[in-house]
């Protein structure tokens, strides 16, 4: 066991290992669907990084949804629940607002939102995995609605955890809210990545090199990748007025490396150190940055 797994693991918490995946959750018809559902290509994973007026009007309110749905599952995230409900929360929350959970048969994805625990960087599939006091639950939302998505995710403390552990939760907050604040018009997104590095470095962790934030708009992803690390000369395209997209760094209390589960689907940290994430979609006005993912 690594220095960081003993700090941050809850007395008695072994090791995740995936649980039951439940059947998936029923949508009515009345509600749209993406083009890509249980289809083996997203065709829509394209598009302008530049959105017009009504675009951004439909983004706004998607993500709005989104928020709420997220704020739902945090609410929902406590000792003794299994991150199946949180799917269930996050489904029923989505549904009552006329949205599609874009997640749900998005490339064999089966579930409503993705549930990350400890170790679990991104990805998650909810399952019968019981939370337990001390663990941190990342619950990743994104609405599909009025032929849009918005995207958002944060890491919730289940019950009372380390010091250490909601360290770990304040510092990838923090971290992306500095690369929120660097996304200005006229810079490459890769300052971004260096802005959220840098500070996680300073608090003693690793940012995530290998998963990104991306452009979201008519595509749940658009093309734009926006890193999470010091990546120049790569990912030179300059911020302009009027993108949407999300920044959603990964912080690892250990090492940044990673391996997948068999589902290929969920992606954890290869020490088994604690990982935790936030992420909004915004909007890039001529001011800067505006949070688009709130409630």
């Amino acid at each position: 066991m690594t220095v960081e797994q003993e700090w941050t693991r809850p007395e008695g918490r072994a090791v995740l290992v995936p649980g039951t995946v439940g059947p998936r959750r029923s949508v009515p018809g009345r509600i749209t669907r993406p083009e890509y559902v249980d289809k083996d290509e997203a065709v829509s994973d394209t598009g302008p990084f530049v959105q017009s007026a009504d675009v951004i009007a439909r983004v706004r309110e998607a993500s709005r949804v989104a928020a709420l749905a997220l704020q739902a599952a945090g609410e929902a995230a406590r000792p003794g629940v299994t991150t199946d409900h949180i799917d269930a929360v996050v489904h029923d929350v989505l549904l009552e607002n006329g949205a599609y959970p874009s997640t749900l048969g998005y490339l064999g994805f089966t579930k409503s939102c993705c549930t990350s625990l400890n170790e679990v960087i991104c990805h998650g599939i909810p399952d019968s995995t019981v939370m337990q006091p001390g663990d941190l639950l990342n619950v990743d939302v994104t609405a599909f609605l009025d032929g849009v998505h918005g995207d958002c995710n944060a890491t919730f403390e289940v019950g009372e955890v380390h010091p250490r552990a909601h360290d770990l939760v304040e510092g990838a907050h923090e971290a992306m809210m500095r690369g929120i604040k660097a996304a200005r018009p006229g810079r490459q997104v890769n300052v971004i990545g260096r802005v959220i590095e840098k500070y996680a470095a300073r608090r003693g962790y690793e940012s995530v090199r290998d998963y990104t934030g991306h452009g979201v708009a008519e595509g749940f992803h658009n093309g734009l990748v926006i890193p999470h690390y010091d990546a120049a000369p790569m990912f030179d395209d300059v911020i302009t007025e009027n993108m949407t997209f999300t920044i959603e760094p990964m912080i690892t209390a250990g090492s940044q490396e990673w391996e997948m589960w068999d589902d290929g689907w969920t992606v954890v940290t290869k020490d088994r150190s604690f990982s935790a994430q936030f992420e909004h979609t915004m909007l890039i006005t001529d001011q800067g940055p505006e949070l688009l993912t709130v409630v």
